[in-house]
């Protein structure tokens, strides 16, 4: 049974950094193209970044570029977000997404296969 448990999401202020954390278990965590979402309330899930499985290249939204990094241990099987400068905008919950094979880009959040239950991220500004 394939688990994504996202944490690390709190409140915090404006221009603060924070780090999510989502452990994997049950997949070839690996082999897998890792990502992180978002939805605010009322909006889309929208894309943030990704990690692919291939060579470990990175992906981010326009909206998170310079701000946030995204990055993996396989061998603890874990995905992070580091944000910086966080901003009002930021505010959201956090979804950690799995995707055995991209089909089509890394910001379509249909080519993931697996999700976790999200950690909410408020920043106040």
């Amino acid at each position: 049974q394939v688990q994504l448990v996202e944490s690390g999401g709190e409140l915090v202020q404006a221009g603060d950094s924070l780090r999510l954390s989502c452990a994997a278990s049950g997949l070839g965590f690996s082999t897998y193209t890792m990502g992180w979402f978002r939805q605010a309330p009322g909006k889309e899930r929208e894309f943030v970044a990704a990690s692919s499985r291939m060579f470990g290249a990175t992906y981010y939204a326009d909206s998170v570029k310079g701000r946030f990094t995204i990055s993996r241990d396989n061998a603890k099987n874990a995905l992070y977000l580091q944000m910086n400068s966080l901003k009002s905008e930021d505010t959201a919950v956090y979804y950690c997404a799995a995707a055995y094979r991209i089909r089509s880009s890394y910001s379509d959040s249909g080519g993931y296969d697996y999700w976790g239950q999200g950690t909410q991220v408020t920043v106040s500004s």
